[in-house]
């Protein structure tokens, strides 16, 4: 985090006295937030993200940190308008410890230090701007990676578009995967049950194309091998016995 915003509070409430950083109106439907919260909860359940390149750390073992969360606007200047994006991640930044502060309730790019890494915006209507208007914005802004989740199709034939960065200034390019490689994650369409909602999720996978679990899901998977661990040692307990057995008949 800045050290500027700690040593000058009072420039900081100047600054944000007339910035809004919230409303309080209800703007997502019930799928939309089960959505967002399947994009960010298994991030702090089970991801870690990979080091940064050529980065000497005198902690090499200490876990990278990162910022997940949904519908939280991002401001790039005071005087502009913020985007709200469904969802967004920004890595080697830290959890606001005291959310109750103006300053830490909305992402303003020059407190925290960069723009966030990825953001996901997830189509509900026609009217979002999500192709033209906001993919320039956040080009603008210099956000790494770009997601417009269409799962009704409102926009275009294309469920999923991942935008990248491009190398000549701040325009992006489409990605002809999912892959958003500079935060070592995958994107995939995975069918099946979150929260008691069945259907096709937008789901995280690794570097290597594993899925990143829920919370729930890691503790099942663990379950499961405890079970088969279980019956493995039984198996040898009884073949061990039943060869204890032979041996001493044969004495």
């Amino acid at each position: 985090m800045s050290t500027a915003a700690s040593e000058s509070p009072f420039d900081w409430e100047q600054l944000l006295a007339n910035i809004i950083t919230e409303d309080d109106e209800p703007v997502d439907n019930m799928t939309s937030a089960t959505q967002q919260r399947l994009l960010v909860t298994p991030l702090y359940d089970s991801w870690t993200p990979p080091p940064p390149e050529d980065e000497h750390t005198d902690e090499p073992d200490a876990k990278r940190k990162f910022l997940a969360t949904a519908n939280v606007g991002v401001f790039s200047k005071p005087e502009n308008n913020p985007l709200v994006p469904d969802m967004l991640l920004s890595l080697d930044v830290e959890t606001p410890y005291d959310w109750e502060a103006k300053v830490h309730r909305s992402y303003f790019i020059w407190h925290f230090g960069k723009p966030p890494d990825v953001v996901v915006e997830i189509v509900s209507n026609k009217e979002g701007h999500e192709l033209d208007t906001k993919l320039k914005r956040y080009a603008q802004m210099d956000v790494t990676y770009y997601v417009v989740y269409d799962p009704q199709q409102l926009l275009s034939n294309d469920v999923l578009r991942v935008y990248e960065r491009g190398f000549a200034g701040r325009r992006y390019r489409r990605r002809q995967d999912y892959q958003l490689p500079e935060v070592g994650l995958n994107l995939t369409l995975w069918e099946g049950t979150y929260e008691d909602g069945t259907g096709v999720w937008l789901r995280w996978c690794d570097a290597n194309g594993n899925l990143i679990p829920t919370g729930a899901e890691g503790r099942e998977a663990e379950a499961a091998r405890a079970t088969q661990a279980e019956a493995e040692n039984a198996r040898l307990r009884a073949e061990l016995e039943q060869l204890r057995k032979q041996l001493e008949s044969r004495a």
